[in-house]
């Protein structure tokens, strides 16, 4: 039986305070490593929900999307067996912080850099995307939400 390929959809929160990117350190099976929160969609859940869902988990921060920034498609080979990433980067507002909140399983700590000391720290980034992100943002990149629908099969 052949594969059957599909991408791994992903969300992200790209959240700027006074010049500096809230950012997660978070142990992967390549180390420590630096991302934006971010994580799978779950089954049944919106695009909105996953990203809110993720921050919360990833940073203890409340987090109301406002914007997309951008749509990335990130193979991780060149054939079929590869899992394929499919990015949707979100920017919007915190809300308040859980302080009493565990962190999701991996995450060692939040931490607010600038985009000079992401650039800086790039052999320790999950991926290229968390800079890309950061630069589209930067570059002024917002989609209205208003593009992001949920339908449900029941009817």
């Amino acid at each position: 039986m052949s594969h059957i390929w599909k991408p791994n959809v992903t969300v992200a929160a790209v959240v700027e305070r006074d010049g500096r990117f809230l950012l997660v350190e978070e142990q992967t099976a390549d180390g420590l490593r630096i991302n934006q929160p971010a994580g799978h969609l779950e089954f049944g859940e919106t695009l909105l929900q996953a990203v809110t869902r993720e921050t919360l988990e990833e940073t203890r921060y409340e987090f109301t999307p406002e914007a997309l920034v951008g749509l990335y498609l990130m193979p991780t080979g060149n054939n079929a067996a590869a899992i394929t990433y499919l990015r949707l980067a979100f920017t919007g507002r915190l809300g308040a912080e859980h302080a009493g909140r565990s962190l999701d399983e991996g995450i060692v700590r939040t931490i607010w850099l600038t985009r000079d000391q992401i650039a800086e720290r790039q052999a320790s980034l999950r991926s290229a995307l968390v800079l890309r992100c950061v630069d589209d943002y930067l570059s002024g990149r917002r989609a209205a939400l208003d593009l992001v629908h949920f339908e449900s099969a029941a009817r």
